[in-house]
């Protein structure tokens, strides 16, 4: 049985339609703020904007037990967390990272769609950048 038939058996059908809609929208929205994390200009809102989707995703993923996507997003969130105490802008190497992170995201969206089991984690996505400007 995949992740989706998982959740439509443990949780009412509506919760579940509604988590996938949001879900798909966030990481939709990731990559182009992700970029922007290199534009001074825009740094700090794309920052904060990352950091209330990564927040949003730990959350509705924690309410329907879907823990590796929990346990990333724990970690990003506290990644963006010490981001935001940084002026910015972000060096290649953190956006990059962030980029693999949005691809982890992206392979659990078909995952969820395909009804799949939910593909791991990526061991590259443990070993954090230096988050300072180079």
């Amino acid at each position: 049985m995949g992740a989706r038939r998982e959740l439509e058996k443990q949780f009412d059908f509506e919760i579940v339609d509604e988590f996938l809609d949001h879900f798909s929208m966030m990481v939709d929205i990731m990559e182009p703020l992700v970029v922007e994390l290199e534009k001074p200009e825009v740094y700090e809102r794309s920052v904060d904007e990352l950091f209330r989707i990564f927040h949003n995703l730990k959350s509705a993923s924690s309410y329907l037990q879907l823990e590796p996507i929990t346990r990333l997003s724990v970690f990003v969130e506290d990644v963006l967390e010490q981001m935001r105490a940084l002026d910015g802008p972000s060096n290649t190497l953190t956006t990059d990272w962030l980029l693999e992170v949005n691809d982890m995201y992206l392979t659990w969206q078909d995952d969820l769609k395909l009804d799949n089991e939910l593909s791991k984690v990526k061991f590259s996505l443990l070993k954090l950048p230096d988050l300072e400007v180079a």
